[in-house]
């Protein structure tokens, strides 16, 4: 496989953010009450994502290590009140929506984990592929959850009803548990296709160390197995 590509295909489907490393979970609860918010959240995460990684990437060779981590956290807030002043030129009423989120983008531990993880240690092009992967996998699961709870909640998706007449919305799937109620259901269906996961154990499967692998008594085990051979 070409590997830009398969940047884009780890980000999408062998390291969704969401799904399989479980990160960005803040946002991806809060603003998810419609397929549209987590449509604006998505690419708005990922434009700041694309930019900040070429930028990061560029620069590697010149940031110090001293000041690596307040370098990356001044380029990514600097692509954010970009996007952040954009929205709310162009776009208002989905910038009223998403509120004190999209400022919030800044310590969103997608973006500064891929600058620090990928983006330092690649150059521009590759690490561009990377934060479009990143991005697409992050819109992708806002917009399914978003559209589940926006069909149950509220007989909708993208602001057109799409469910009969004679159906009564489960309202506290547009609230606060709603959230939690649709990530736990799409991560059992994940579990049950053995898809790859956080919570399947599917990471220690392969050998890789990207995710937990759900197994906490293995990872004490060896915790402890290398404080002996100490």
């Amino acid at each position: 496989m070409n590997k830009y590509i398969e940047r884009i295909y780890n980000g999408i489907w062998k390291e969704n953010p969401i799904f399989v490393q479980m990160l960005g979970l803040c946002p991806t609860l809060a603003v998810t009450t419609s397929a549209i918010n987590g449509l604006g959240m998505g690419l708005s995460t990922t434009a700041v994502l694309v930019a900040a990684n070429i930028l990061i990437a560029a620069l590697r060779k010149i940031i110090p290590d001293g000041v690596r981590l307040p370098a990356e956290i001044v380029v990514v807030a600097s692509f954010v009140t970009i996007v952040d002043m954009l929205m709310e030129g162009f776009v208002p009423s989905l910038y009223s929506s998403l509120g004190l989120y999209i400022p919030l983008i800044v310590v969103n531990c997608i973006i500064l984990g891929r600058a620090e993880a990928y983006a330092m240690k690649n150059g521009p092009i590759l690490s561009a592929f990377d934060g479009i992967g990143m991005g697409l996998g992050f819109t992708i699961a806002l917009v399914l959850i978003g559209s589940f709870r926006e069909i149950l909640g509220a007989g909708t998706i993208f602001g057109v009803t799409v469910t009969p007449a004679s159906y009564q919305p489960i309202s506290i799937f547009i609230l606060a548990p709603g959230a939690f109620f649709v990530l736990a259901g799409l991560t059992a269906l994940q579990n049950k296709l053995k898809a790859p996961s956080a919570t399947n154990g599917s990471a220690k499967k392969k050998g890789k160390k990207s995710a937990c692998s759900g197994d906490c008594l293995s990872c004490a085990g060896h915790v402890e197995e290398s404080k002996e051979e100490k």
